[in-house]
């Protein structure tokens, strides 16, 4: 089975978390950094990426909480 990443988007005026794929979200947050911090507790716990959107919807940033074969190399976290 594949894991499926979390991601953080805008929907409406909050924000929501949605796992990849789903029609509902997970969760939703009226701060972005709420929706940040409640998406990469799901990541964790299921070692999945999450992956941030800005308010247009372009990706910002993305983590990655697997194993991940291929790790970045910067030094943000």
């Amino acid at each position: 089975m594949t894991k499926k990443d979390y991601h953080v988007v805008p929907q409406g005026e909050s924000w929501a978390v949605k796992r990849e794929g789903a029609v509902r979200a997970s969760s939703l947050h009226s701060t972005q950094k709420d929706a940040i911090d409640a998406g990469k507790q799901l990541a964790q716990t299921n070692r999945t990426e999450l992956v941030i959107h800005s308010p247009n919807g372009l990706i910002r940033d993305s983590d990655s909480y697997g194993n991940d074969p291929n790790p970045p190399k910067d030094k943000k976290h």
